[in-house]
């Protein structure tokens, strides 16, 4: 019997003798041994074979506790890189040479064998959608350890292939849809809570309304990512008015603006693949044949990291939080969210807001700041209620995206940006008294 199907039969024996196919817990060495079966699997050439043992791999994963997950991936970091000698030789050969064959064999040696690992992996039954969950696992269990940054490349290189736009399925989803998939609607919403199913009817039913997924044919039963839509025939100023279990629906057909109120990534393990922009512009466009006569197309979104970075001026002395909140007119709260929206940026010189850099780079404008749009529990926590309409302006989508993308230029109005500006500059002055006052 060869080395390879040793490891097999004996990952066979561990399955059945643990009980993993029957949930029970996993034996201490099961990390190990799972590694040993991957390790072989690019070795086997049945595909039946293949499939068969990928499913055993993948079941025994399914059954570990935490602890052993990360000594599983822990064996993926440390025995599938490429080798070095051999890359180092295909290296030399096709600066040599230069042919054609030596660029091909050093492609096959600088990939990592990670990927044929998880591209035979996927061949088991529901393979692409354990894997997704592997890497929700993957992102959950080392966060931002270095260590493990290439085994999540692997899996991001792979994932991006299978996930790209070509395999995407937009699906609208409303109160005829399978049971299923309205339960995933509650179960993913991550902006605004549906409470039950009759809150779900409101969201999804009303003329009014419409909601969109997008959908993988590997994974039928789970979206990928939803956007809620509201019909409305002006701009909108408050998210509890838009949700409102007792507001009068207007006819489709009456409507001129889309309110794009909730959007919701329903896949950890998909991090970092973004939906988002595609799902937004296919939205837009399938609206645009529905109902010709809408004229505007705009978010309304929440502001999470606005509450933590005012925290951040008060500590600094630039802003008082208890004023801001005091004062009847909220001039001074609209212009100091206006400066952290347009300002505001990351170590990254990225807008600071993740909202923001979404739908920046999205090609959308920050259109309009609005105070107590948002009066929920998050709503004040995260931001003391205020909220943005971002505007998808379908004549200038693609040359914000790249003004924002190449040069970090955000669109907005002139309105918003002098006020950003102001705002600022207002906020220096008295750190530079400050520094006057201590050198004198």
């Amino acid at each position: 019997m060869t080395l390879t199907a040793q490891i097999v039969d004996r990952l066979s024996s561990l399955v059945v003798g643990s009980g993993w196919r029957r949930g029970k817990p996993a034996p201490s060495t099961a990390p190990e041994a799972l590694i040993e079966a991957a390790r072989a699997l690019p070795g086997l050439h049945s595909e039946t074979r293949v499939g068969a043992v990928a499913a055993e791999i993948l079941a025994g994963y399914g059954a570990l506790d935490d602890d052993a997950k990360r000594a599983f991936f822990a064996g993926l970091r440390d025995h599938f890189d490429p080798d070095h000698g051999a890359l180092a030789k295909a290296a030399r050969r096709w600066l040599d040479n230069g042919g054609p064959g030596d660029l091909e064999s050093l492609s096959r040696m600088a990939e990592p064998p990670r990927q044929e690992l998880l591209r035979r992996l996927n061949t088991a039954p529901g393979g692409t959608a354990r894997l997704v969950s592997m890497r929700a696992d993957l992102l959950r269990l080392t966060g931002r350890d270095k260590a493990f940054a290439r085994v999540d490349a692997d899996f991001r290189h792979l994932l991006r292939s299978w996930f790209n736009r070509g395999f995407l399925q937009l699906v609208r989803i409303d109160w005829h849809s399978p049971a299923f998939l309205l339960e995933k609607l509650i179960e993913y919403e991550a902006v605004h809570e549906i409470r039950d199913f009759r809150d779900l009817q409101r969201r999804v039913l009303p003329v009014d309304r419409r909601c969109y997924a997008f959908m993988h044919p590997a994974m039928p039963d789970e979206p990928l990512i939803f956007v809620e839509v509201a019909l409305t025939d002006d701009l909108p100023g408050s998210v509890q008015a838009l949700i409102d279990e007792h507001r009068a629906p207007i006819a489709a057909e009456d409507a001129d603006t889309a309110v794009f109120y909730s959007i919701s990534n329903c896949q950890a393990g998909l991090a970092g693949i973004s939906f988002g922009n595609l799902l937004i512009k296919n939205v837009v466009a399938e609206l645009s044949r529905e109902l010709p006569d809408l004229t505007t197309f705009v978010t309304l979104s929440p502001i999470p990291g606005l509450r933590a970075w005012l925290d951040e001026r008060a500590a600094a002395g630039e802003v008082a939080i208890a004023a801001l909140l005091a004062d009847p007119q909220p001039v001074s709260l609209v212009a100091q969210t206006s400066r952290y929206l347009l300002l505001a940026k990351d170590s990254k010189g990225r807008p600071r807001d993740p909202v923001a850099r979404f739908h920046l780079g999205n090609g959308a404008e920050a259109h309009r700041v609005i105070a107590g749009a948002d009066t929920s529990d998050r709503g004040t926590k995260q931001s003391l209620g205020m909220m943005v309409n971002y505007l998808y302006d379908r004549r200038r989508i693609e040359a914000q995206h790249d003004a924002f993308t190449e040069t970090g230029v955000i669109a907005a109005p002139k309105r918003l940006q002098d006020l950003a500006r102001k705002t600022e500059a207002e906020a220096e002055l008295p750190a530079k008294a400050g520094k006057t006052d201590s050198k004198t």
